[in-house]
């Protein structure tokens, strides 16, 4: 068994990462040279914070607290998108994600299992890399690959921080960093080719 030290090191670099990928797109935001769409960070905000209580549940421990951290972030950003006047068209799959999000709530009241749940808003999560996979393929240079990459380890380091492994507490953040893996071998290629 690992010591619990260890895991509380990882979850401390896990929410390190968090920081320094947040720090420079809050500053971004702030600047107003971007402007993310309210909706989606919304979305991604509610969903990553339900994902952190289920984690809890499922005895994630201190591995969970990274996921918790970037939920409340997250939400603060969709906040400040809203302050800022950012983008706020809602289209019907906005609508479509956010149902989603919420209809993934009566499955863990139902089954007293959070592992739907986790299963429900990992899909949309996931489904929500579709269009900026879209977006990195067409403007490569338009994506950060240091947000991108701190986002890749931090799900790494949070998954080693995690006091009890299942299918509950692994599955969000190892979905979370093989999107952005593929996300960054996208943009990687991308660049190389858009060059060629």
């Amino acid at each position: 068994m690992i010591d619990t030290s260890i895991k509380l090191l990882f979850s401390g670099l896990a929410i390190g990462l968090t920081f320094v990928a947040f720090v420079p797109y809050i500053r971004s935001i702030l600047a107003g040279s971007t402007r993310p769409h309210v909706f989606s960070w919304f979305i991604w905000g509610i969903t990553t914070v339900i994902v952190f209580f289920a984690q809890l549940e499922a005895k994630g421990g201190i591995g969970a607290w990274p996921i918790g951290i970037s939920g409340a972030i997250t939400v603060g950003v969709a906040i400040l998108a809203f302050t800022k006047r950012a983008d706020i068209s809602i289209t019907r799959t906005d609508w479509l994600f956010f149902s989603a999000a919420l209809a993934s709530l009566p499955f863990w009241y139902l089954t007293s299992d959070p592992l739907w749940t986790v299963v429900v808003l990992t899909i949309v999560d996931l489904l929500g890399f579709g269009p900026t996979i879209r977006k990195a393929y067409a403007f490569p240079h338009q994506e950060s690959q240091l947000f991108f990459l701190s986002f890749m380890l931090r799900n790494c380091f949070a998954i080693l921080a995690l006091e009890s492994y299942s299918v509950t507490t692994v599955l969000f953040p190892l979905s979370i960093a093989l999107a952005c893996t593929a996300l960054l071998i996208i943009v990687a290629w991308r660049r190389k080719a858009v060059f060629a």
